[in-house]
């Protein structure tokens, strides 16, 4: 195997034995062919819209196909072998239509013509063979870009998956998700032309987290400030990690009345903030910090588990108490299935639950782009004055790997008159740090999830129009921790806004080369982070 797409890849090359992550040789190997497969699928869907041939199943299978392959959604190997076979079927019948519709279908890219082996065994000796989905004869800088982009691809997939899920899909969307993988069997493009495309893919995202965000924000609200308890209370319980919201919905409406609360874990935090989630008043409180602390933190949850798009790390440990919803899925992991949360109910009731209530004080959610701008006037009347120095964006993704202590240091050393603005699960290195505010505005102001990168830009977008400047001249740094796919395609919708001088760490993608990264460094300033008292005098001036 061969895997280099998340910042705690072996060595900070790749994984060839197997994955820091968990992930099996063979599960890499599915992966790797079922990228094949939706490669020559997406030959087909990028010919079908030149002739007017566009099928929504297509659209809709490829994004989840692409979203199960991201970094710890999906290690179950027999889920790989289904969407194996479903991806060449409709791959088949697409190609039929195109025909008809008379459109080219003569592909010499042996992904057009993919059949899959019989068995489990042989899917995975053909992945092997075939590898990771780009050129492998083109030069270090073309594979290199080759890489950002499909990997970039695969956050925009798994954002369109969930926008999808809340009714919300634009086919520009998908057509960039086809003509991108299609791309990758096109031998003939030059460096700028793969530049291009990977900028091309950072403004397919925003597109797809903006779609996410109406999908959210009209389904359950605009997020509102919330203090959030980190605590427990006495009684059964239901622990939901992931980043859903249809499915935490759908829990909370089905555990209503029967005495179990229902806590947050990882990135499911911010929705404490949703008026039609909050609502509830068994939905109680926080749980735990972020997916890399689930070996200490899941044991010790005397209720059931409920992850939803999230990942697991060894769950034999508590396979009995653990369900999962969606693609997401693990050997011997309980699936459920059409939105029926019964048999989680079932667990949570059958357990203990806590013996006893527990304070352990809170933490203040919903600072998301609507409640942010409410307050705008305040905040720009800060700058003016002075009282308001400067904004850090510290956001990004966590991990175990060592250095990412770096986060927490640069919250901690930010001074009293300035504010940090913080998202996605990089911001359990120091969510519940008290830092006071300035004039009533926390100086921890928590937007959300990793996806609500699309309200962080807003809210940068609306400060440098009220201030008539450009977002590069407001008093606003970013320092971002990347860890899989999603953070890939979240930067490349800032380079693609013309965002300048991200600081960027703990280490940078094994997939970057040199050439690559001066590119990045000569046209957006991209900066690997240093040290906190460096950085910090750097920004500070």
């Amino acid at each position: 195997m061969f895997c280099n797409q998340c910042e705690q890849t072996a060595k900070g090359t790749g994984c060839t034995v197997s994955g820091v992550c968990g992930k099996k040789p063979e599960v890499a190997a599915l992966q790797d062919l079922l990228l094949h497969a939706v490669k020559g699928l997406s030959l087909y869907a990028s010919e079908g819209r030149k002739v007017g041939v566009v099928d929504p199943e297509i659209n809709s299978f490829t994004a989840e196909a692409v979203f199960s392959t991201l970094t710890n959604v999906n290690f179950d190997p027999s889920r790989f072998q289904m969407l194996i076979n479903r991806c060449v079927d409709l791959a088949a019948g697409l190609k039929e239509k195109v025909a008809r519709a008379g459109g080219n279908v003569s592909f010499t890219d042996p992904s057009a013509g993919f059949r899959p082996a019989t068995d489990l065994a042989g899917l995975v000796s053909q992945g092997e063979e075939i590898g990771l989905a780009l050129d492998h004869g083109a030069a270090p800088d073309i594979q290199s870009l080759q890489q950002i982009l499909l990997y970039g691809i695969k956050g925009v997939s798994a954002y369109a998956d969930h926008a999808r899920i809340l009714g919300r899909e634009d086919d520009s969307v998908y057509a960039f998700i086809h003509d991108g993988l299609a791309a990758l069997t096109n031998k003939g493009l030059s460096l700028n032309d793969w530049v291009g495309l990977v900028l091309k893919c950072g403004e397919t995202n925003l597109r797809a987290m903006e779609l996410l965000d109406a999908g959210n924000t009209g389904t359950y609200g605009h997020p509102a400030p919330t203090e959030v308890p980190l605590g427990h209370k006495k009684g059964k319980c239901i622990l939901v990690s992931g980043h859903d919201l249809k499915d935490l919905a759908d829990l909370l409406k089905q555990t209503e009345g029967k005495g179990i609360y229902v806590y947050t874990h990882g990135e499911m935090l911010p929705t404490h903030g949703y008026p039609e989630l909050k609502k509830y008043k068994h939905f109680y409180g926080h749980y735990g910090t972020a997916w890399q602390n689930q070996k200490k933190e899941f044991p010790q949850f005397p209720g059931a588990i409920l992850m939803t798009t999230n990942c697991i790390q060894d769950p034999q440990a508590y396979l009995d108490n653990i369900f999962t919803t969606g693609l997401v899925g693990w050997p011997g992991v309980k699936h459920v299935k059409n939105g029926d949360f019964g048999p989680v109910i079932e667990k949570a009731l059958a357990m203990p639950g806590f013996a006893e209530d527990e304070d352990r004080g809170s933490v203040l959610v919903g600072f998301a782009r609507n409640a942010v701008l409410g307050v705008a006037d305040k905040v720009i009347a800060g700058v003016r004055s002075g009282a308001i120095k400067h904004f850090f964006l510290v956001a990004g993704c966590d991990g175990a790997k060592p250095g990412r202590n770096y986060y927490t240091e640069f919250v901690e050393k930010t001074p009293r008159d300035t504010v940090v603005l913080t998202l996605a699960c990089g911001k359990f290195r120091f969510f519940d740090k008290k830092l006071g505010d300035i004039g009533g505005i926390p100086r921890l102001l928590d937007i959300g999830q990793c996806n609500d990168a699309y309200s962080a830009v807003q809210i940068a977008v609306a400060l440098a129009n009220a201030f008539g400047c450009g977002v590069n001249d407001l008093p606003l740094s970013m320092v971002l921790s990347w860890y899989e796919q999603k953070a890939v395609a979240i930067l490349l919708t800032l380079l693609h806004l013309g965002i300048k001088g991200i600081r960027l760490g703990p280490s940078l993608p094994a997939f970057i080369t040199p050439n690559v990264l001066d590119v990045l460094v000569k046209n957006f300033d991209i900066k690997p982070i240093t040290t906190v008292d460096e950085d910090m005098a750097a920004i500070l001036g």
